[in-house]
């Protein structure tokens, strides 16, 4: 590169650093006009000049800092390595698929895993996609965790050993008794399936979630603890099961250049052979190994610029962790005044939780119902969610499951009162002093609606 385009490279990125950091500091937000979103990407300039950096040096695909990227967050989950995927949901996918494989166990199908019937559906969508089968339990309140007994009691029931393993989502970042179930996992020999999509940054005894499991997931999604855009990782501790994820990843090739040469097509290849004598009992064919399958795969990269981006915000993850700590314990503070109406979250004592939202169960008989506190909040642009599946055995899509149990909505209690009860609100970095603010006289008015007439509110009376 001459001097004068260096110069020009130089201008761009100073130019983006420059139109980001007036842009952010031009913006406003006015309550009751403007959202308070409950969740979004947590960006300065520095991602944007990662990425625009990226795209100037013409390299698209995953390459070095994809590399890069792997080795610095792998250990983020307690792993030794991992791979990068598009999505969090390819990341389950994976983390479900590479067990059918040699290096992954050649787990047969039919294999059954235990699953809180109350998820988010890529938590259990990659078992039934890998022809195994998910064995539903309840949840528990008020934190919608996994119920440990009823995974016992199943277990117990277990005569000929068809449970396999066990796969969960810490429920917005708060782990259940982590004690409890790694013995549970070890008396069984189960494999553990660690979803940590939601609880980057969360502990366990000063351990971090996702070190637990044989196979750890997270994602990037813009909602998530940090995010490139779109994006996910599956970590791991054994070298030969990276081998496998990354070729299921980049549609089975044996080829591991893209582990060990990174963006780097043109010195040669990893291993040193690329022309050989790749298929075995086929004598006198030789052939390339870049187009030598070891898998049935798929083709699940991320990008380059999306790594570049990945990795400014590692640098910024304390600093996010934090603040949703705080925001959290705000939250916490603004509806323990109303604890009679509604259950507030419980972490364990071993517990840290880097929290993904603040979840909301309202307790039975209250005179009012979720849907008018959740419109209530809404009309004021304060953004909710409900907690995903709810009752996952209620939608269309898990109907053939439904059908092996009697009475899906009383066989799982909590979940259906989940479906009827919870939602959650975020706590995410992005959001204010003021918005909290904003938020808890928000609260306050609807609550004092309440205690007005402690009846059945009318809900087009509370606006």
């Amino acid at each position: 590169m001459n001097s004068l385009n260096r110069f020009k490279r130089r201008l761009i990125l100073r130019l983006v650093k420059s139109y980001i950091k007036s842009k952010k500091q031009n913006k406003t937000w006015k309550p009751g006009k403007d959202w308070v979103q409950y969740s979004g990407p947590y960006f300065d300039q520095n991602e944007f000049v990662s990425g625009v950096d990226t795209l100037l040096d013409e390299w698209f695909i995953l390459g070095a800092k994809g590399r890069e990227f792997e080795r610095k967050f792998a250990p983020l989950l307690g792993k030794i390595d991992g791979v990068l995927v598009n999505s969090g949901s390819s990341a389950n996918l994976l983390m479900s698929a590479v067990l059918k494989t040699k290096r992954g166990g050649n787990l047969p199908e039919g294999s059954k895993f235990i699953t809180p019937v109350v998820c988010f559906p890529t938590t259990i969508n990659p078992l039934i996609q890998n022809g195994f089968k998910p064995v539903f339990v309840d949840v528990e309140l008020p934190n919608l965790n996994l119920n440990l007994d009823q995974v016992e009691e199943i277990l117990k029931k277990d005569k000929k050993k068809e449970i396999k393993g066990i796969t969960f989502a810490h429920v917005l970042g708060n782990p259940p008794d982590m004690d409890r179930l790694i013995k549970i996992v070890k008396k069984y020999k189960l494999i553990f399936l660690e979803d940590t999509c939601d609880a980057l940054g969360s502990t366990w005894n000063g351990q971090p979630l996702g070190s637990f499991g044989d196979i750890a997931t997270c994602s990037f999604f813009p909602a998530h603890h940090m995010t490139m855009g779109e994006g996910g990782f599956v970590a791991v501790n054994k070298t030969q099961l990276r081998m496998a994820l990354a070729s299921l990843r980049d549609w089975g090739r044996a080829c591991y250049c893209n582990t060990s040469k990174p963006g780097n097509v043109t010195e040669g290849t990893a291993c040193g052979a690329r022309i050989g004598n790749w298929f075995k009992g086929q004598k006198g064919i030789v052939y390339d190994h870049r187009y030598v399958f070891d898998e049935k795969g798929y083709n699940l990269k991320p990008t380059e610029m999306q790594a570049a981006m990945g990795l400014a915000q590692l640098d910024k993850l304390d600093e996010m962790h934090d603040k949703r700590r705080v925001n959290f314990e705000r939250m916490y503070n603004i509806w323990k005044k109303y604890e009679d109406y509604v259950y507030l979250p419980e972490s364990h004592e071993k517990a840290n939780p880097s929290w993904f939202g603040y979840l909301v169960t309202l307790k039975d008989d209250v005179p009012f119902n979720k849907l008018q506190l959740v419109e209530f909040l809404e009309a004021a642009k304060i953004q909710t969610r409900s907690y995903f599946t709810g009752n996952a055995l209620f939608h269309p899509a898990y109907e053939d499951l439904a059908k092996e149990y009697k009475d899906p909505r009383n066989d799982f209690p909590i979940a259906t009162k989940s479906t009827k009860d919870t939602f959650f609100l975020g706590v995410y970095p992005g959001i204010t002093e003021e918005q909290m603010d904003y938020i808890e006289t928000t609260i306050d008015k609807f609550f004092a609606k309440v205690k007005e007439n402690e009846k059945y509110v009318d809900i087009t009376q509370m606006y």
